[in-house]
């Protein structure tokens, strides 16, 4: 299967700028806020909408509590995570907030390599995948196969051999019905899709170049423990392993490389060359990965993006990300417009709390309640392709094309799942690391 760098079709997130224009430009009728659920007929019977959440960490949390508020109807019913104590924390917050949405039998909490599936056999309706990204191949796949919806938190793989099953399982959601929503919560931000319709419209004139940014400070660490063994410790620590994560450029300045895809309507580079090395997390707790990237990526019309994320404490931060066209500038993260035509994003135009990761929720809930399914499948995975491509050029100091990122045979993932030994890969060198 080939995946050009052009994107032909695209289920898009709200095309409107109001949450009500929202709903009826997509035609979904909304749950809640004083507007009637769709009669639907779930859980044997009820109007139910039965969820199940595989992988408890604070992302998983956070998406379970978006899901029961998109839906007065939608009951959490299964949990699912590698660790016990992981899923201890996430039961006691979930129930403790979520009053009678929160249904978790005690015989519906589920740990292990294996929990996921164990999950799927139970009668959920819709999954919510939000583990770390390496098992997102396997679980989408399993979860489609079950005849589930499916909310699907980026980036959806860390090498682009998952990429592919991703597409493959997407397209079979699409022959089963399914909705597949994605985690890059920003298509959904009613800001900007008002931002990116003007950008579009042409309002800053022909796209000449963009530039992502997403320079932060350190993150989190787990001190290993005694009883850890390395595979429990790269689990628990899974940010900062390759495999796991698919290293930060990946995992999370995915969101900026696909509002930059958005901007260009969904057109992808054809190419890119980067720089990027590990100088801060030095340090064998934090992995293999790097703490800085630099990249430089090129579209068949001339346009370059330039893309830069570094996690180095004591530095100056900047998430900024920026539109440069012929007539003037937009700026992504404040939603201002400056050239032939000033404007900034308010209240003015939406009037509405703009909470793009309640969105994406609420979207998929409306979606699965009017049989009408989302499909962000083609988006989510170009944009992890995105990063991936970035990153090998980094790791490799060559200059990559899309192509050859596409048919890579680059396959991060171990050939078996057991806890013990696992070796750490070395810390990519450019120059001497292969592209594959």
């Amino acid at each position: 299967m080939n995946l050009p760098s052009r994107m032909n079709s695209l289920e898009p997130g709200p095309p409107k700028t109001t949450r009500r224009s929202f709903i009826q430009g997509t035609g979904v009728i909304a749950v809640g806020a004083g507007l009637s659920p769709f009669p639907a007929v779930y859980a044997a019977g009820s109007d139910i909408i039965r969820v199940g959440l595989i992988g408890c960490g604070g992302r998983g949390t956070g998406a379970a509590n978006n899901a029961l508020k998109a839906d007065p109807h939608a009951r959490l019913v299964a949990m699912a995570d590698m660790f016990p104590d992981k899923l201890e924390r996430s039961y006691m917050s979930l129930k403790k907030a979520t009053g009678e949405q929160f249904a978790v039998r005690p015989e519906h909490r589920f740990t292990g390599f294996d929990a996921y599936k164990k999950l799927l056999a139970t009668d959920v309706d819709v999954v919510l995948l939000t583990t770390p990204p390496a098992f997102r191949p396997e679980h989408l796949k399993a979860v489609v196969a079950a005849g589930k919806h499916a909310f699907v938190e980026k980036p959806v793989a860390v090498d682009v051999k998952g990429c592919r099953s991703i597409l493959a399982t997407c397209e079979e959601a699409k022959r089963k019905n399914l909705s597949v929503v994605s985690g890059l919560m920003l298509r959904y931000s009613l800001a900007m899709n008002e931002t990116m319709k003007r950008i579009h419209d042409g309002q800053i004139g022909r796209i000449v170049s963009l530039q992502a940014n997403y320079n932060i400070g350190g993150l989190w660490h787990h001190p290993r423990q005694p009883e850890w063994t390395d595979m429990e410790w790269q689990l628990r620590n899974w940010y900062y392993f390759t495999w796991l994560s698919g290293d930060h450029i990946v995992e999370q300045h995915v969101h900026g490389l696909d509002l930059m895809a958005w901007a260009m309507k969904d057109e992808y580079p054809t190419s890119c060359f980067a720089l990027g090395g590990r100088q801060a997390r030095t340090d064998p707790k934090f992995g293999h990965i790097f703490d800085h990237h630099a990249v430089c990526y090129e579209y068949a019309g001339g346009q370059k993006c330039f893309s830069f994320c570094r996690q180095q404490n004591g530095t100056d931060q900047d998430t900024g990300h920026f539109v440069y066209g012929s007539n003037g500038t937009a700026d992504l993260r404040r939603k201002t417009m400056t050239g032939g035509q000033i404007w900034r994003y308010g209240r003015a135009q939406g009037g509405e709390k703009d909470i793009p990761y309640q969105l994406e929720h609420d979207a998929l809930f409306r979606s699965i309640r009017a049989n009408e399914p989302i499909n962000n499948g083609e988006y989510m995975v170009r944009s992890t392709v995105m990063g991936i491509m970035g990153r090998m050029a980094g790791y490799t100091g060559k200059s990559v094309t899309w192509d050859q990122a596409w048919n890579s045979r680059e396959d991060l993932l171990p050939t078996k799942y057991a806890f013990g030994p696992m070796p750490v890969p070395p810390v990519a060198i450019p120059g001497q690391t292969p592209l594959i």
